[in-house]
């Protein structure tokens, strides 16, 4: 079994048993309002749904996903995992229980996770997706070298209404940033100067 620990909390796979507390700490609307996927409110069978999905996917060779609980004293405070996992890469994703908001929790949750990618998984790229109005989220990837990649115009939909998703992403490094801007120059001069942003 997958475990990181951290001094406050450890992530693990979830289990049956944890679809009370899992439920308790997720209905709420200030988690879901910036979340994609989790619905509201959030209902013990939700909670059942989610657990018997991962406890599923833990059965699967070839993985596309991998989701951790974030326990403290055996409760579900949160959930942290990689999604979309495509060879190479993979999407983080998270939330909290607000009343452990602003406590650096979130931030600690995705170092580990980010570095279980990398160095387990041996991910080239981990990048997110994010409500561009989700401030904290953008900042709790900053302080884990997350680097702003582009926005999203009217990708996301909720609530019946679209939204701007802003895209981040880990592991840019100064090489890799040369030769993007190396390929876009080379794009730039195959250019008829009439296309030119000049």
């Amino acid at each position: 079994m997958v475990i990181l620990k951290s001094k406050r909390f450890i992530l693990r796979l979830y289990r049956k048993g944890d679809e009370k507390s899992l439920q308790k700490n997720i209905n709420d609307r200030n988690v879901y309002r910036y979340t994609f996927r989790v619905p509201y409110p959030y209902k013990i069978k939700d909670a059942k749904y989610w657990i018997k999905c991962c406890i599923d996917l833990t059965k699967k060779r070839n993985k596309t996903s991998v989701n951790f609980a974030m326990d403290i004293n055996g409760e579900v405070i949160g959930g942290i995992g990689l999604e979309n996992i495509e060879k190479h890469k993979a999407e983080i994703g998270y939330w909290l229980a607000k009343r452990l908001w602003n406590q650096g929790i979130i931030t600690e949750a995705v170092k580990l996770v980010t570095n279980f990618g990398f160095k387990k998984l041996k991910l080239k790229r981990i990048y997110a997706t994010i409500h561009l109005k989700n401030k904290r989220s953008v900042r709790v990837l900053e302080k884990n070298g997350y680097k702003l990649e582009g926005f999203l115009k009217k990708n996301g939909l909720k609530d019946g209404k679209y939204f701007e998703i802003t895209v981040i992403e880990d592991n840019i490094t100064p090489e890799w940033l040369l030769k993007f801007c190396m390929k876009l120059y080379r794009q730039m001069e195959c250019l008829p100067y009439g296309k030119r942003d000049t």
